[in-house]
């Protein structure tokens, strides 16, 4: 999940983020082989380690592993953004419900404030002035918030790991449907605020499938 970096980190657990991330953000690109001794120079870390996080990344789905060929990210089609976008709904969806039931005022306050971050983000990009990595950043961080008081660890980190395929799209789109998206979430916040899950759950799959017929119609995928 994005998220920031510890400063205990290891320098292994440094690498596994960088790349993570850059798989993310589409630093790296669909189909592109990954190359153990050109990554041990970018990303600061032996060939062995390099290996053991690549291997991880496999296992979440964000590298592909071709056994003796070597390592590659992952390609995109329009098929596996829908599958993954309806996972991510069913998904949040089922969190927003139980968050919703036991939100508290530190719930709702997180909610506001990560709202704020993003509508203030969002309004810098329909003028051209923001930056695309922290929008999604806090877009993120907004759909993390509304579902933190779910009270399942495992359920939290399943849907991270779903909205970071996701966001991987839309980052390679670069989808942005302005007004549009900055209405939807307001209406999820008003949602949260009148815990209506029921209406929620309608708004969000709007909004997500919204969001895959944009990436689509951009072309790039």
């Amino acid at each position: 999940m994005l998220a920031d970096s510890p400063q205990t980190e290891t320098v292994g657990e440094k690498a596994y983020r960088r790349i993570r991330t850059d798989i993310i953000f589409g630093r790296l690109s669909p189909g592109q082989r990954l190359k153990l001794e050109a990554l041990k120079d970018a990303y600061g870390t032996s060939i062995s380690t390099l290996r053991e996080l690549l291997n991880r990344l496999a296992a979440e789905g964000l590298i592909v592993a071709e056994g003796l060929r070597g390592f590659e990210v992952p390609p995109v089609s329009g098929p596996n953004l829908r599958e993954i976008a309806a996972l991510r709904q069913l998904l949040e969806c089922h969190a927003l419900e139980q968050s919703f039931a036991a939100g508290d005022m530190e719930w709702e306050g997180r909610v506001v404030a990560a709202h704020h971050k993003l509508s203030s983000m969002e309004k810098r990009m329909g003028d051209g002035t923001g930056d695309s990595e922290v929008w999604k950043q806090y877009d993120w961080q907004f759909h993390q918030a509304l579902i933190s008081a779910c009270g399942s660890p495992v359920l939290m980190e399943t849907h991270g790991g779903v909205f970071d395929k996701y966001l991987r799209y839309q980052m390679l789109a670069l989808s942005n449907r302005g007004e549009i998206a900055i209405r939807e979430h307001r209406l999820l916040l008003d949602c949260a605020l009148k815990r209506d899950a029921k209406t929620a759950c309608e708004v969000l799959s709007t909004h997500i499938d919204g969001g895959v017929e944009h990436a689509l119609a951009s072309g790039s995928i």
